[in-house]
């Protein structure tokens, strides 16, 4: 006796999801079937491990290798394990709700094994099967993926558990019947064709960094007359934007402010640091975030009260340059300062108290800024060219530079 086998079974995985192309779908995905989908790039890369990989594996390799880069010995490579930490810190709630990965762009070399019906009509939601085998590339994403594969691997390691990243669901697009031009165009796109944040611009906006933190306290704490009004010094400053123009209502940007907290926590070495995520276990060995608040919160509202009616004028109190030099200068009023001269509240005051705050060449040509033939005033090297120089005209009055800040 014999039994007739179905002829319409597709195996494979199953999706949920929402088309937004005739080509391509959008939905969520458990993290255990993401990871049978795409297999872990840094395996692939190991050529030992897949000299003894099935052949489906292979494959995918082979296929990955046409549309991605290498993870070995690059920074993406390095990335990983930071992003693990990341995600795994989300995943345990550390971050509350604050918190995202990117959508994971997924590319299928092949075509969906099935297509459904809607499953409500009008709604376009559908599930498709992707079949065994399939070779699915993270072709946005893929250090995401990477690091996931690290979690499911040992999740001990990164503080977290089994049970909880079962639970976790990604967001992905999937795009299939492209070719590898096309698969290689989109990760072009997705990698060149947006406009990058500037590093300074996204630390400004991390609200967990301690440098931003402090920043926002210090900005809230100093109260300004503004138009007739007493206003917190937050009011004025911008945090949306990298630089302000003439007609920006702000006075100043929070990347810039962020500057001056980063050098008058470390000195001179806050320079390499302007860009840099602060966390409170990075700060100086001597103290602590109590500590460094306790001092800074008062010194560097004092500073910006006093320097307020510079900033309104928009001279160059307000270019992130000498914001450096200021703040490597408020360093040497620390408890913390190891090297320089120590300074008093008043000392500090008393240096900047006859600085020419002008935007003229006569006075910051070679400091802060550089000046083209007509004079006209460029401050765009920015604090870790120019702050380190900005500092020793402010620290040392009697020196060339000191005096010509000074208009002697």
């Amino acid at each position: 006796m014999s039994i007739t086998m179905p002829t319409a079974a597709v195996e494979g995985i199953q999706l949920t999801v929402t088309p937004f192309r005739s080509d391509a779908v959008i939905g969520t995905i458990g993290l255990p079937a993401l990871l049978q989908l795409v297999p872990s790039p840094k395996l692939e890369e190991d050529k030992r491990a897949m000299k003894f990989s099935p052949g489906s594996m292979r494959r995918h390799a082979e296929i990955r290798s046409l549309v991605q880069r290498t993870l070995k010995a690059t920074q993406k490579g390095r990335n990983v394990a930071g992003y693990a930490r990341y995600i795994a810190s989300g995943i345990n709630g550390d971050f509350g709700s604050g918190w995202s990965t990117p959508p994971i762009t997924l590319w299928l070399a092949d075509e969906p094994g099935a297509v459904s019906e809607e499953l409500i009509p009008g709604s376009g939601i559908r599930k498709i099967t992707l079949l065994a085998g399939s070779p699915v590339v993270a072709i946005d994403g893929e250090t995401q993926v990477t690091a996931l594969h690290e979690l499911y691997d040992d999740p001990e390691q990164y503080g977290t558990t089994y049970q909880k990243l079962g639970a976790v669901r990604l967001p992905f697009e999937l795009y299939w019947g492209l070719s590898v031009e096309d698969a290689r165009q989109i990760f072009y796109d997705r990698n060149v064709e947006g406009v990058p944040v500037a590093k300074n611009l996204a630390m400004s906006m991390d609200q967990r960094d301690f440098g931003t933190q402090l920043a926002h306290r210090i900005a809230e704490a100093v109260k300004v007359e503004h138009d007739g009004k007493m206003i917190p010094f937050s009011t004025l400053v911008q945090a949306r934007k990298r630089q302000l123009t003439k007609t920006d209502p702000e006075l100043i940007t929070l990347s810039a402010l962020r500057v001056l907290v980063i050098t008058a926590i470390y000195g001179r070495t806050g320079l390499a640091l302007s860009s840099a995520t602060i966390r409170t276990t990075d700060l100086p060995t001597t103290t602590t975030a109590e500590q460094v608040e306790r001092r800074l919160v008062p010194l560097l509202s004092t500073l910006l009260t006093h320097l307020y009616p510079q900033l309104v004028a928009r001279t160059a109190a307000s270019a992130p340059a000498v914001l450096a030099g200021i703040g490597i200068a408020a360093h040497q009023a620390t408890d913390w300062a190891t090297t320089g001269i120590p300074l008093t509240d008043t000392d500090l005051l008393d240096l900047l108290s006859g600085i020419r705050w002008e935007r003229e060449a006569r006075y910051w040509d070679g400091i802060a800024a550089s000046a083209n033939s007509v004079g006209v005033l460029n401050f765009g090297g920015g604090a870790k060219d120019s702050g380190g120089r900005v500092a020793d005209a402010i620290l040392y009055p009697d020196t060339e530079s000191g005096s010509k800040i000074r208009g002697r």
